[in-house]
């Protein structure tokens, strides 16, 4: 079976944490076995992961700088993919013993220069603040910023995936063995010239969006969207919570779920169990049960199973 895995932010950084590079080890540390028992049970394996905390620390760095000296979004969008995609790749090899190849793509997304999406930034990126500390540094830096639970933080444009035109190069990976981690944070957000190049674009694609795109793109028979809640819940942080075990996608596309947490995971979850295989939603050490359909939330037609 071939497997998309989209690691959450908590596989990189839990929240509340400093953003170093030793807690980012240390949290891919404990997700790499998970990842590598879905290899020990005999799938293919391609991983995503996202990227926002490092982007924004990254961009809260670029400040030092002189406004025209600070890098676009799609520069360090390839630079956080580089580096965490490090960090996946080597603890991922270790907890494999080194038995098989292991490889990170640096992965370009086209997106639609005229997407509405960049008129309206909803990505969170960066550090959580207090509102007051947010205005202020919106005020200074020209950010956009919205509400995270009760903190604030900086929201950039998230324009659709159209195209993984890496789709190619991740084929022949996968068919040479290889784990592939690609289209992290999104992939690089780019867009089409008139003469038919490409160029990088402020932006920062959803992860999840792209996995779903990259999954079928793949044709791969499973998506994984892992994250560090247990299932999807219908009425989550109320009294009559109730976690989800099996739904459609036209069931999941009717729930109603904040667009910061679990209504991107569920949406992208939708889209390729209609078309594609079937999703499943839970926590990262669940990530195995999740495929066996003894863990999570189960997205599939309505005559699908659990392979």
């Amino acid at each position: 079976m071939l497997v998309v895995a989209a690691l959450g932010g908590n596989a990189l950084l839990r929240r509340g944490e400093p953003l170093t590079a030793e807690n980012q080890r240390q949290n891919v540390q404990k997700a790499a076995p998970a990842l590598a028992a879905i290899l020990r049970a005999g799938h293919q394996l391609v991983i995503t992961h996202g990227n926002g905390p490092q982007v924004g620390l990254l961009a809260l760095q670029g400040a030092a700088y002189k406004p025209d000296e600070a890098y676009p979004l799609d520069v360090m969008g390839a630079e956080t993919e580089g580096m965490i995609g490090y960090l996946i790749e080597q603890e991922l090899e270790n907890a494999l013993d080194h038995d098989r190849p292991v490889a990170t793509l640096l992965t370009q997304v086209v997106v639609d220069a005229g997407d509405p999406a960049f008129g309206k930034p909803t990505k969170f990126v960066g550090p959580v603040y207090s509102r007051e500390e947010a205005e202020t540094r919106a005020q200074a830096a020209g950010w956009h910023i919205a509400p995270d639970g009760d903190k604030w933080r900086r929201v950039v444009a998230s324009p659709v995936p159209q195209e993984i035109p890496d789709t190619r190069v991740i084929k022949l990976l996968l068919e040479a063995g290889v784990v592939v981690i690609c289209a992290g944070g999104g992939g690089i957000p780019v867009i089409r010239r008139e003469d038919g190049g490409l160029i990088g674009v402020e932006a920062v694609v959803d992860k999840d969006a792209s996995s779903a795109l990259l999954a079928l793109s793949l044709k791969a028979d499973a998506l994984l969207l892992l994250t560090d809640v247990d299932a999807v819940y219908q009425g989550f942080g109320t009294d009559s919570a109730k976690a989800l075990t099996t739904i459609t996608p036209e069931e999941a596309l009717a729930l109603d779920l904040p667009d910061g947490s679990m209504g991107p995971k569920v949406r992208a979850a939708a889209r390729f169990a209609v078309q594609g295989g079937f999703c499943g939603i839970g926590r990262l050490q669940d990530a195995l049960h999740l495929l066996g359909g003894m863990a999570g939330t189960r997205i599939a037609p309505a005559q699908g199973k659990w392979a």
